[in-house]
């Protein structure tokens, strides 16, 4: 994966494990040279994690809303800064840009992409690796959530899977670099969207 989108907070969390996992995964996008795409922040993880990369040699893309970035949220320290009208057009110009998704821990927005992108995969609108980096395990019941809407059948198994999940770096782009995408043409007429 040359570029990789990350989804996470724009706070720090109230442990250090958050912030010095997400250092650590700044410093494997620089040793993978892959670049950062993510969403322009400057607060929070998104801060730790962009900073960590440009200084450290690595390259990173910001792509944020024109409103955000005049409430002084954004980071202009960066390779590339992308700035657009809406929160929409973000998100669709952050997917497009990226090889692979990996989400930290994060609040109503995390959730808010990390559902967006994976609903768009269920759809077959991309096939990159979706991945949750599941630190001190902040998203365990989450992930028991996605496997009851399997159980009560509201979520195909196979839809399930979109989702690839470690608790380790490492781990996660290994799952990451071995998925195979599944495409949904038996019904999506492409075209149409």
């Amino acid at each position: 994966m040359k570029s990789v989108l990350v989804y996470c907070g724009a706070n720090p969390g109230n442990k250090d494990i958050y912030k010095e996992t997400a250092v650590l995964l700044g410093l494997e996008l620089v040793k993978r040279k892959a670049r950062l795409i993510y969403g322009g922040g400057s607060l929070g993880l998104m801060g730790v994690v962009s900073t960590t990369v440009m200084e450290n040699g690595g390259e990173v893309t910001g792509i944020i809303p024109n409103f955000l970035d005049k409430m002084e949220v954004g980071n202009p320290n960066l390779t590339e800064v992308v700035k657009v009208d809406t929160m929409h057009q973000r998100k669709a110009l952050m997917e497009e840009k990226c090889e692979g998704i990996i989400t930290l821990p994060g609040g109503y927005g995390s959730m808010d992409e990390i559902f967006e992108i994976l609903s768009w995969a269920q759809l077959g609108l991309h096939a990159k690796p979706v991945g949750i980096l599941n630190i001190n395990g902040f998203y365990d019941y989450l992930i028991l959530q996605l496997d009851k809407m399997v159980e009560e059948g509201f979520l195909r198994p196979e839809n399930r899977s979109l989702l690839l999940v470690d608790s380790t770096i490492d781990g996660l782009f290994s799952k990451m670099e071995a998925f195979k995408p599944k495409y949904h043409e038996k019904w999506l007429d492409k075209d149409k969207i």
